[in-house]
């Protein structure tokens, strides 16, 4: 506990007043002022001048704010200016990443309070679906060893925040490298991710990791049993707020439970996603072309997804029409994917050369560059609806043709 969570403590106990009613009456979450007095989250302006008038503390608080705010800062900005240095002049370090370094090293000369990495995860979450795969790769790689050598030189309050952006940050990187088919080394960033993430002791970041795993589990080739038994380790971090980590662990445990032929479950956890997707903010759903939002295009993909795989065919066509119409110009491969169900339900409704042509159409249009693992694997469980008895047909031929081209 540091000097002003300390003093905060004794004039809120002189008060009388529990954490829940400390925060009700300044109109902040109790958990928030908690990490605040352990001195595992830095205070603010807002916090200290709100509890020295909650608490009628005559300016003792925002004095020890102040103060501390200084040394802190002044320590901080030492402490990364040094390690921004020594990180940039390095004669290992890619060019890039020294460039980085440096302009770390200069924010931090002039503002050390300024924290950029919440937004540069969510600038990640926009180019996974805009930019070409070498450059996300080679700025992930550029950033990632300023953060690794930022984490390590700041064990205090802005440690937490810099774990949850490095565990956001490893989830673009394990996305990345499994679409790309480096399945083993993509299964390793899933590791990584989720330990920086329960590092980082937020809910929500270790929830948002699990969950993009468990999607993500859906195309690598994990065993479905294993996809679904990541989900339930998941399931009791869930709370009742409607986000989009839970909306993504809900979607991936759906697919995962389809392709352990458990269909039953599958849909009833569709149903589940549906009601939580109906009370997520505005913003997130608004936030169409992002890994971190959940548009409302998610939730159709994963309805085509499992009511698919367990011949509602019908509700699956409603579900298809309305996440093509939905998708971004940007999401192509999702569109794609939709197609390949689509594909997968006409080979399961008994129309095989329709659902075959429709495949390898979908596939066509799509540009090369755009092909990758993941789908891939979506084409490859179009062929697998396909009766073994007409797998002599050329068009199937054809079709593994393309997906293994």
């Amino acid at each position: 506990m540091d000097a002003f969570g300390r003093l905060l403590r004794q004039h809120r106990e002189s008060a009388g007043l529990s954490l829940r009613q400390l925060g009700a009456i300044i109109h902040f979450q109790y958990s928030h002022i908690g990490q605040v007095e352990r001195g595992d989250r830095r205070p603010t302006e807002a916090l200290a001048t709100a509890c020295d008038r909650a608490l009628d503390a005559d300016g003792a608080l925002v004095e020890a704010y102040r103060s501390e705010r200084v040394g802190a800062f002044d320590l901080h900005r030492r402490t990364m200016l040094r390690a921004m240095t020594a990180l940039a002049a390095a004669p290992a370090v890619a060019p890039l990443a020294g460039l980085e370094a440096l302009r770390h090293g200069l924010g931090d000369a002039a503002t050390a309070d300024h924290d950029e990495w919440e937004q540069i995860a969510v600038d990640y979450g926009h180019g996974y679906y805009r930019q070409p795969r070498p450059a996300l790769m080679a700025q992930l790689t550029a950033d990632l060893t300023v953060l690794q050598h930022q984490i390590a030189a700041d064990p205090g309050a802005r440690r937490p925040g810099l774990l949850q952006a490095a565990a956001r940050l490893s989830v673009v990187v394990a996305l990345s490298l499994v679409a790309s088919g480096q399945i083993v080394m993509g299964r390793r960033w899933w590791q990584t991710a989720r330990r920086v993430a329960d590092q980082s002791g937020d809910t929500e970041t270790r929830v948002l990791v699990r969950a993009w795993d468990v999607v993500n589990g859906c195309y690598d080739g994990r065993p479905p049993s294993a996809v679904v038994a990541l989900s339930d380790d998941v399931l009791p971090l869930l709370g009742r707020q409607a986000t989009s980590a839970v909306c993504g662990l809900l979607a991936g445990r759906a697919q995962a439970l389809s392709l352990a032929g458990r269909h039953a479950e599958a849909v009833v956890t569709v149903r589940q996603l549906v009601d939580v997707a109906q009370r997520l903010p505005v913003a997130v759903v608004s936030d169409v072309e992002s890994l971190w939002g959940w548009p409302e295009h998610r939730v159709h993909h994963t309805e085509s997804w499992v009511y698919t795989h367990a011949c509602r065919l019908g509700d699956a066509e409603v579900a298809q029409r309305q996440a093509l119409g939905l998708y971004p110009a940007s999401q192509a491969r999702l569109r794609a994917q939709v197609q390949l169900h689509q594909a997968a339900g006409l080979i399961r409704g008994g129309h095989i050369p329709d659902g075959l042509r429709h495949a390898a159409d979908a596939l066509d249009a799509l540009p090369a560059h755009l092909h990758n693992h993941s789908l891939r694997s979506v084409a490859a469980q179009a062929m697998d609806a396909v009766p073994a008895v007409e797998r002599s047909r050329p068009a199937f031929t054809d079709l593994a043709d393309r997906v293994r081209a």
